[in-house]
């Protein structure tokens, strides 16, 4: 009887499950993130050369390290 009592005084907890997040919602934000990634990447791993949107060495500078830590060589 007593097994009875705490075993019905015990109950299982329950488990809150998140809301699903609709696609339209995170479409945008992939969209912006992917982007700024692409952009990223551009300077990173292209920025020099014929592809140079800007003049002279500057960003070859400023990103230069990041070059080489991704792999991209450059010199």
């Amino acid at each position: 009887m007593a097994e009875a009592v705490v075993s019905a005084a015990v109950s299982t907890p329950s488990v809150a499950v998140p809301a699903p997040l609709p696609v339209r919602a995170v479409l945008p934000w992939a969209f912006f993130v992917g982007l700024l990634a692409l952009i990223a990447l551009y300077f990173v791993g292209a920025e020099q050369g014929a592809t140079s949107l800007f003049a002279g060495s500057d960003v070859h500078e400023w990103v230069h390290d990041g070059r080489h830590l991704l792999g991209f060589p450059c010199h």
